[in-house]
C-alpha cells in the first residue's frame, strides 16, 4: 500500500478542522475587537451626556433599575445564548424550527418576568418613588433577552457581524442620541426612555440578519411538551450565566445597601467603562459553542483544550492591553464624565483588573458547560458565595477604619477581582483534567508588555493637570501602541498571528 493509499489517522483527520476552527475563531476575533472600538466610540458620549446633563443621582437611580431589568433578561434567555449552539448540532430538525422554539420559549418567560416587573416595580426603584414611565421599563426585558438569542442563533453560521451592528453600534449610538434628544422632554424620564428605544433597535438589528440566515420557520407547530424539554434541558446552563452575569452586577447591588444613590451612579460609570473590553470574551461564546460541540462529537478533546487557550491568550492579551490604556489616566477618563466622578477611579482600576483576570474563568466555563454543566455551576455557585462575603467584609472593615466613601466604593470592585481569581484557577484545573491535555492562556510575555505600557503609560499621566486632555488624545494610543509591539513581537506565535490576517478562500 503506497504512502498516499494510506488511511488517516485520528490526528490527521482533526488537524484541517483544527485549523478551520482556530481560523474561524481568528475571523470573529477580529470582528470583536473592532466591535470594541465601535462600542468604546458611541459609550462615552452616553456616559458624557448622562454624567453632566442628567448628573449622578439621576443615573444611579437608572443604573440600579437597569441592572434589575437585564438580570431578568438574563434569566429569560433560559441558558439559550450558549445552549442554543448544542441545540442546533444534535437535532435532525430544520435549524430554523429550532431557533424559533428558542424565540417563543424566550418571549413566554420574558413575558414573565415582564409581568413580575410590572407588578412590582419596587424591584427596580428600592430607593426612590414609582413615578412617570419607570413602570414600563420592565418591558424592555423581551427585547433584551429576544435580541441575545437571536445574536446567538447569528453566530451560529459564524455571523459575529450581526452583533458587532447590534451591540457596538445600534445600540449605544441609540441611547446616546436618545438620551441627548430625551433631556428636552424629561430629565426623569429621559434616560429610561433611551434605553427602551435603544432595545427596541437591538431587537430588530438582530432578528432581521436571524431571519435572513434561517428563512421563514414554514411548517413550524408549537409543541408544548417540545419547548419544556429544550427549557429544562437549558437550565443548569441558565443558572450558570445568571451566576456569571450576577457576578458582574452583585458588587454594585451590594453597594447599593451601603451609600448613596450619587455613588452608584460614579461606580456605574466605571462599571461602564470597565465593561467595554468585558465584550470581547463574552462574544466568543456563540463562536465557541459550535467549535466545542462538534469536537466533542467526534471525541477531539485535544483540539478543544488547544483552542480554549488559544482563544483564552487572545482575551487576556487583548483585555490586559485595554486594561492598562483605559486604567493608567483612570482620573482622565472618568474626568471626562464630570469632575465629581473622578473618585471612581479605584473602582474602575480594580474593575479592569477583574476582566483580565476572569477570562480564563469564562473560556474554560464554555468548554465546561457542555461537558460537567453541574460542576461548572457548583463552582460559579460558591464562586459568586464568596464575592459577596467579601464584599461585606471589605466594606464593613473600610467604614470601620473611616476611608473616604469612595475607597469604600472600590471594595466591591475588589471583592470581584479575589473572587474570580479563584473562579479562573479552579475551573482552568477541572477542564484540565476532563479533558486530559493542558489548558492554559497565560504567557510570560503579557507581563513584559504590561511593564512597557505602565513605563509610557507614567510618562503621560506625570502631563499637569490642566494639560488632561494629553492623556486622552495621545496616552491612550501609546500606551496600547507600546503594548501592542511587544505583544506581537514577542508573545504571539504563528497560530496567533491568524487574529491579524484573513484566511485566502478556498
Amino acid at each position: 500500500m503506497t504512502q498516499a493509499e494510506q488511511p488517516l489517522t485520528a490526528t490527521d483527520r482533526t488537524l484541517p478542522d483544527d485549523r478551520d476552527d482556530i481560523a474561524a475563531l481568528a475571523k470573529g476575533g477580529r470582528t470583536n475587537i473592532f466591535g470594541f472600538l465601535l462600542r468604546l466610540a458611541a459609550r462615552l458620549p452616553f456616559l458624557f451626556i448622562a454624567g453632566r446633563w442628567y448628573g449622578a443621582d439621576a443615573l444611579g437611580r437608572f443604573a440600579y433599575a437597569v441592572l434589575v431589568v437585564e438580570f431578568v433578561a438574563q434569566i429569560a434567555t433560559l441558558g439559550l445564548k450558549r445552549g442554543l449552539a448544542g441545540a442546533l448540532v444534535q437535532t435532525e430538525r430544520p435549524h430554523s424550527h429550532v431557533v424559533t422554539d428558542a424565540m417563543v420559549v424566550t418571549l413566554l418567560a420574558a413575558l414573565l418576568g415582564s409581568a413580575l416587573l410590572v407588578a412590582f416595580p419596587q424591584a427596580m426603584f428600592p430607593n426612590s418613588a414609582i413615578n412617570g414611565l419607570d413602570r414600563l421599563l420592565a418591558l424592555t426585558v423581551i427585547a433584551v433577552a429576544g435580541s441575545d438569542v437571536a445574536l446567538a442563533a447569528c453566530a451560529y453560521r459564524f455571523d459575529v457581524g450581526a452583533t458587532v451592528r447590534a451591540r457596538a453600534v445600534i445600540e449605544p449610538w441609540t441611547i446616546s442620541i436618545g438620551a441627548f434628544a430625551f433631556a428636552f422632554y424629561s430629565e426623569r424620564d429621559g434616560l429610561i426612555l433611551s434605553y427602551a428605544v435603544s432595545m427596541i433597535a437591538a431587537l430588530v438589528a438582530s432578528l432581521i440578519p436571524m431571519t435572513r440566515h434561517y428563512g421563514v420557520p414554514r411548517g413550524w407547530r408549537p409543541d408544548r411538551l417540545r419547548l419544556w424539554r429544550l427549557a429544562r434541558r437549558n437550565l443548569p446552563l441558565a443558572a450558570a450565566d445568571g451566576v456569571e452575569w450576577g457576578s458582574r452586577r452583585l458588587d454594585m447591588a451590594i453597594l447599593g445597601l451601603f451609600v448613596s444613590p450619587a455613588v452608584i451612579g460614579v461606580y456605574y460609570v466605571a462599571q461602564q467603562v470597565a465593561s467595554l473590553p468585558q465584550k470581547l470574551k463574552t462574544s466568543f461564546d456563540p463562536i465557541l459553542g459550535p467549535v466545542i460541540t462538534r469536537n466533542l462529537a467526534e471525541n477531539n478533546l485535544a483540539a478543544i483544550a488547544r483552542q480554549v487557550s488559544q482563544v483564552g491568550f487572545w482575551i487576556i492579551a487583548a483585555q490586559a492591553g485595554i486594561a492598562l490604556a483605559l486604567g493608567i489616566p483612570g482620573e482622565a477618563v472618568m474626568g471626562l464624565v464630570g469632575p465629581h466622578f473622578v473618585g471612581g477611579t479605584g473602582a474602575l482600576a480594580f474593575l479592569l483588573l477583574a476582566e483580565v483576570v476572569a477570562a480564563t474563568a469564562v473560556v474554560s466555563e464554555s468548554a465546561l458547560v457542555y461537558i460537567a454543566r453541574h460542576r461548572n455551576l457548583m463552582i460559579s455557585l460558591v464562586m459568586i458565595g464568596l464575592q459577596a462575603a467579601f464584599s461585606f467584609a471589605l466594606i464593613l472593615g473600610a467604614r470601620r477604619l473611616g476611608l473616604p466613601v469612595m475607597w469604600i466604593a472600590a471594595a466591591p470592585a475588589l471583592a470581584l477581582c479575589i473572587a474570580l481569581g479563584i473562579s479562573a484557577l479552579v475551573k482552568a484545573r477541572l477542564l484540565s483534567r476532563l479533558l486530559d491535555a493542558p489548558v492554559n492562556a497565560w504567557r510570560w510575555p503579557l507581563l513584559i508588555a504590561a511593564g512597557v505600557a505602565c513605563v509610557v503609560g507614567a510618562a503621560f499621566v506625570s502631563v499637569p493637570p490642566h494639560y488632561e486632555w494629553v492623556e486622552l488624545v495621545f496616552g491612550v494610543w501609546a500606551i496600547l501602541g507600546a503594548y501592542g509591539v511587544v505583544i506581537w513581537r514577542w508573545g504571539f506565535g504563528p497560530e496567533d498571528r491568524t487574529l491579524f490576517r484573513k484566511q485566502k478562500a478556498a
